[in-house]
């Protein structure tokens, strides 16, 4: 997954912003999002391999939609 790198410097304290007072920091946010974007990738590939169809049908209603734009 994914590991965020930390900086060394001497005259840095090793606390996260979330140990800081005065900031709201949402943890592990990355994480869920990373698991979601996951999820929404593997469930493209799954419809994809189901119904190959599909992507066809997306390509032609938006060549069709923008069709209508440039018009």
């Amino acid at each position: 997954m994914t590991h965020r790198a930390r900086h060394k410097e001497p005259d840095t304290s090793r606390a996260s912003p979330a140990d800081e007072p005065g900031h709201d920091v949402v943890p592990r946010r990355g994480d869920f999002l990373e698991f979601l974007g996951l999820v929404l990738a593997a469930g493209a590939l799954v419809l994809v391999v189901v119904r190959p169809e599909l992507p066809e049908a997306l390509v032609r209603a938006l060549s069709s939609s923008t069709a209508g734009l440039v018009r």
